[in-house]
This record gives structure tokens, sequence and C-alpha cells, in this order.
């Protein structure tokens, strides 16, 4: 139940507030493209963790690039 309310909050936050800031992301799959998957595939709290840190390092000092989750 809760897994399903942070994956509709993510999908809230693709449609509705990511367009805004356009498409600067460093990273394909996007951040939050990659949290909804690693939540998606692993679950609330691996996922999370695994998001977390994804966005964590997307910073102007990071490399990007692919990384899948």
């Amino acid at each position: 139940m809760i897994k399903n309310l942070v994956l509709k909050t993510i999908n809230f936050y693709k449609k509705f507030i990511s367009p805004s800031f356009g498409n600067v992301c460093r990273f394909y799959p996007s951040c939050s493209d990659y949290y909804y998957q690693s939540v998606k595939k692993y679950g609330l709290l691996k996922g999370s963790f695994k998001g977390a840190k994804r966005i964590i390092a997307c910073n102007p000092f990071g490399k990007g690039g692919v990384d899948l989750p």
C-alpha cells in the first residue's frame, strides 16, 4: 500500500513538476525513472535506498551516463 503511494507520488512529480525543469538530467534513465524502477523492482526499502543514493550522485561534479537499476 505504501509502495503504491510512493510510486504514484513519483508519477505525479514526473508529470507535473519535472517538466518545469527541462531535460537536465545527467543520467539515463532520469533520476525519477530510476527511483520508480528501483522501488518497483526491489521493493520500498531497498528501492528507496538505491533511489536516494542515485539522487545524491546527481550533482554538477558527477560523471552521469547510463545507470540502470
